[in-house]
């Protein structure tokens, strides 16, 4: 088999290419043949050396893949050799053939492409919590969306307008028009006065959920943008990765300008914090499934559909991180084999 080595820490280029020999399937795994893997901001964050979940180079990241079950290991009776599979996986995505339990395995919907689906679970699991589990998003709230052409800000908008939610989105200014097409209610330039955007469209009240990947004095105004119960959920801190090697100086100074949640001032405000890491659910399997289940359902009904910005060839990682970090792209970027 090939996959992606990240080498060592560093800009896209320290990702190389390299042939081992196939992984073998043990009790309760499923091998796949991949035919498409995703590509995530964590992992371009663990190519820096900026996530700590990660192994230490050289090392393989990737956390969803789709394709073929190709071999099953003892005591798997859901899947046979030849089952069209979406999957997560800790780690060990970049590659031609991927081993994973197979609880964290399931079936493609027929209609729906190897491309199409493994641009769905990172994204849109990430998306279901945050909205359904911690801010339990209700008709006719009103939702800030940060990084809104992204992979998750795009599921995000999908899945708050299932619920009869406002969206609200920022992205940069090429982006404004698609969002509007993508669903979003009031696209936002995300370089303008964020703040006083928002609080015109909401008439002064502020929005009842903010998502924010962004960190550092983002999560300050977005906490200031909060209604009365709003809530905020982080998850994640995207400004200390903005260039393509480690910048220490830009990664204190985003901590620096993280706020602190004070008890008082969260009762008094009547203000709800969250955060999210879907890398830490991985042991929350039933939780895992149910969302997976219930969006893969979703997905075949056509009311939710993964964008894919671009696809590129596995030998192509380092292009598709640099893509990625270059936020030109609207949707999903993807490797395929």
């Amino acid at each position: 088999m090939r996959h992606v080595v990240i080498t060592k820490h560093g800009p896209p280029e320290v990702l190389r290419i390299a042939e081992v020999p196939d992984p073998v399937p043990r009790y309760g795994d499923v091998r796949i043949a991949v035919g498409a893997a995703g590509v995530n901001f964590a992992d371009v964050m663990a190519r820096l050396g900026l996530y700590p979940d990660a192994p230490p180079p050289p090392c393989v990241v990737g956390y969803e893949v789709a394709g073929v079950v190709d071999a099953v290991g003892p005591g798997v009776t859901p899947f046979q050799v030849g089952d069209r599979v979406v999957a997560l996986t800790r780690f060990g995505g970049y590659a031609t053939s991927v081993v994973t339990p197979a609880a964290t395995v399931f079936r493609t919907p027929a209609s729906v492409s190897d491309v199409d689906s493994a641009a769905l679970p990172v994204n849109y699991l990430t998306a279901f919590v945050a909205l359904y589990q911690c801010a339990n998003v209700a008709p006719g709230e009103t939702v800030l969306v940060h990084g809104a052409g992204g992979g998750v800000g795009i599921a995000a908008t999908q899945l708050a307008k299932l619920r009869g939610a406002t969206v609200i989105g920022t992205a940069s200014a090429p982006k404004l028009e698609a969002l509007r097409t993508l669903g979003v209610d009031h696209p936002v330039d995300r370089v303008a006065d964020v703040a006083r955007e928002v609080r015109a469209l909401t008439a002064g009240r502020g929005v009842d959920v903010v998502l924010d990947p962004i960190g550092g004095k983002s999560f300050r105004t977005s906490y200031a943008l909060l209604a009365p119960l709003g809530r905020l959920i982080m998850y994640g801190a995207s400004s200390i990765a903005s260039g393509e090697r480690c910048n220490l100086w830009r990664i204190v100074r985003t901590m620096m300008a993280m706020p602190s949640f004070r008890p008082l001032s969260l009762m008094n405000q009547n203000r709800i914090v969250a955060g999210v890491n879907l890398g830490h659910l991985w042991d929350e399997t039933e939780r895992l499934r149910h969302g997976m289940e219930w969006l893969l359902a979703e997905l075949s009904a056509g009311r939710i559909r993964p964008l894919v910005a671009r696809a590129f060839p596995l030998a192509d990682a380092a292009a598709a991180h640099r893509y990625l970090q270059s936020r030109a792209s609207v949707g999903k970027v993807i490797l395929t084999t």
